[in-house]
């Protein structure tokens, strides 16, 4: 197997892994699979250029990720009760790898399914996960996880767990 091969299948391995995680409600392990400067990304429009300058439905760094995460944790949150349930359905990544000497960060495509129950309700969204990710010393971490819903411009349920 090639270099770039085995790198490519161990990306695909990376975001399955992490859907996993995020179902099975790991999230202290998600978290540490961010780069330091990682940021977890959800765009408010089609097409959004950046999260910076435009309102996001979710954009959040390190920081916020950790205080989402705690948040969820409390025993007395009302969004929690009863508690959240994912399943993520996951096309199979399309991951383009980097050639050795360029910029290294690997760019993967997702489509899939999210489904999130609370109770006797379930939301259903479409949507595609791009991964921006950068091979570290530990393996790969996640630099940029950005969340296109199909429909991220419609009026949208609260959203609490992580797609």
């Amino acid at each position: 197997m090639k270099r770039t091969d085995s790198l490519h299948d161990a990306a695909v391995e990376f975001i399955y892994e992490e859907a996993r995680l995020l179902d099975e409600k790991r999230l202290d392990e998600w978290y540490a699979l961010f780069a330091d400067a990682g940021l977890y990304w959800m765009p408010m429009v089609p097409g959004q250029a950046d999260g910076v300058n435009h309102a996001s439905l979710m954009y959040e760094d390190l920081v916020m990720l950790r205080l989402r995460i705690d948040r969820l944790r409390q025993p007395r949150v009302h969004s929690q009760q009863p508690e959240s349930r994912c399943l993520h359905v996951l096309q199979r990544p399309c991951v383009t790898v980097p050639d050795e000497g360029a910029e290294a960060i690997f760019r993967a495509r997702t489509p899939m399914i999210y489904i999130e129950t609370r109770g006797s309700e379930q939301s259903i969204y479409a949507a595609v996960a791009n991964h921006d990710l950068v091979l570290e010393s530990a393996g790969l971490r996640i630099l940029m996880k950005r969340v296109d819903l199909l429909n991220c411009d419609a009026p949208l349920p609260a959203i609490q767990l992580f797609l």
